[in-house]
């Protein structure tokens, strides 16, 4: 696999696509450029999601977030593009991407978006005593 950035979104096979479970990933490194100045913003960036017959592979994501560096774009155009991105490899039950971004000109963002497979419904959650 390359050790450069890529937008290349590899997947596997889900091992349980039986069950519904959520996996979470945290991106913590992840930057791009201000589209006004062309200064370095920076961001967490987490993904949740459900998957349903594809995972994505993690190096590759890796790969993926890392193709970002150069390219200018706004907090909110970053994370939704990330969310279409991933939507389109894996076609998850449901995903949520939050962009957590650092501090610019005194205000933090978060921007948070969300996909919903149609005929997908959150199960109940248990609780216990």
């Amino acid at each position: 696999m390359s050790t450069r950035p890529s937008k290349t979104l590899e997947t596997f096979d889900n091992p349980h696509p039986e069950r519904d479970y959520t996996i979470r990933i945290r991106v913590p490194e992840f930057t791009c450029l201000c589209p006004k100045t062309g200064q370095p913003d920076f961001a967490t960036i987490h993904i949740d999601y459900v998957p349903d017959e594809k995972c994505v592979e993690l190096k590759a994501l890796k790969l993926y977030m890392w193709s970002f560096r150069e390219e200018g774009g706004f907090h909110e155009a970053m994370t939704n593009g990330i969310l279409a991105d991933l939507v389109a490899a894996t076609a998850p039950r449901f995903m949520r991407v939050t962009g957590e971004w650092n501090v610019r000109g005194g205000i933090y963002t978060n921007v948070v978006v969300e996909h919903r497979a149609p005929d997908w419904q959150p199960p109940t959650p248990v609780q216990l005593p």
